[in-house]
């Protein structure tokens, strides 16, 4: 593996600190929506599948994103509660403005339970949908239904995909290290660009969004 020996040495551990992590911002707070999730999941199966144990830490790790997940998601719904029926959009803001609000509450109004099914595999919308629920007051125990199931689904289908494909990768020896450098390079540099897309957008002036009574009521009963 060349110069990413000390990237595979680290073992698991790194790759459990990592994972977690960002599976927990990316589902509990707005920094979480400027984080490259997906291809971390995948990259993080790729990884493991050059471990000898590389399968059962991925069985492992899927459980522990799944819990992560879920912890993010009721945080991120708590923070929308708390805010009433308010939530502070970005003027000019790529993401978060008032345009991407109304469209995740327009989504959990119509569809409620299964919007958040959905929404777990829209990056942006699985970043700001738990917020928006709990400020719509979308009956807390379905939420905490619909994105338990989501993790379910979510979370070890991307880190298998990326865990099968290394194991794929690991038949062609010269393969797998250009890979490996590729991604991981990839992930440093998106993370370094959302967070300085994240510094801007906080930077724009905050514009107030504001929930009709009518979407609460429906959120609460829809099943």
């Amino acid at each position: 593996m060349g110069s990413f020996d000390p990237l595979l040495s680290a073992g698991p551990a790194l790759v459990w600190t990592v994972v977690l992590t960002f599976v927990f911002l990316e589902c509990a707070v707005i920094l979480g929506l400027f984080l490259p999730g997906d291809s971390m999941l995948i990259t993080a199966g790729i990884v493991m599948a050059s471990h000898a144990s590389g399968e059962a830490h991925v069985w492992a790790l899927s459980v522990g994103a799944m819990v992560a997940a879920v912890a993010g998601n009721q945080v991120g719904y708590a923070i929308g509660h708390r805010t009433g029926h308010h939530l502070v959009a970005r003027k000019n803001g790529r993401y978060i403005n008032v345009r991407n609000l109304q469209r995740v509450a327009e989504l959990l109004h119509r569809h409620g339970f299964v919007a958040v099914l959905i929404a777990r595999w829209i990056p942006w919308v699985r970043t700001l949908c738990p917020s928006v629920a709990g400020a719509a007051r979308m009956d807390h125990r379905k939420f905490t239904v619909a994105s338990t199931i989501g993790a379910i689904i979510w979370a070890p289908v991307l880190l298998l995909i990326g865990y099968y494909a290394g194991s794929f990768l690991e038949r062609v020896s010269w393969l797998m290290p250009i890979v490996i450098g590729t991604l991981v390079v990839g992930l440093i540099v998106g993370t370094v660009l959302g967070v300085r897309h994240y510094r801007q957008e906080m930077a724009q002036p905050a514009e107030e969004f504001a929930f009709e009574s009518a979407p609460t009521g429906a959120l609460n009963t829809e099943a």
